[in-house]
């Protein structure tokens, strides 16, 4: 990033974003940053997350639609970030096709629902080799 691209990403930050330092354990800063690696999220937006809903604020996510998706990277990232909201719905649904009865494995809305996990399953292997 040259010097002046720098210098208008930080004068952008200072007018728009408000910083909040905490200083906690080591062992739990790492453990952290290691969870949110794993999980394919900056450490900003869990704790951005957390502090809304602690705080019971509606705040505005910046939506992928909007993304600049000028560069390679950008399309990369945004489709990183596409294929890890898509693994995040998949778990889900896997969790939800877990809690359904034994005696109702065999009803098509069971049914259903592991095609629904295959699928996605399918559509992360693909949008994991696009770039």
């Amino acid at each position: 990033m040259s010097k002046a691209a720098n210098r208008a990403k930080t004068k952008w930050n200072a007018d728009n974003y408000r910083q909040v330092k905490v200083s906690v354990d080591p062992a739990l800063a790492g453990a952290f940053r290691l969870a949110c690696d794993a999980n394919g999220v900056s450490m900003a937006s869990v704790l951005s997350a957390y502090m809304a809903e602690y705080s019971k604020t509606v705040v505005d996510e910046p939506r992928l639609l909007d993304a600049d998706l000028s560069t390679r990277r950008k399309r990369r990232q945004s489709l990183e970030t596409l294929v890890h909201w898509l693994e995040q719905i998949r778990d889900e649904q896997e969790h939800a096709k877990e809690n359904i009865p034994e005696n109702l494995r065999g009803a098509a809305a069971y049914e259903a629902a592991e095609e629904s996990v295959a699928l996605m399953d399918e559509a992360v292997e693909i949008l994991g080799r696009v770039y």
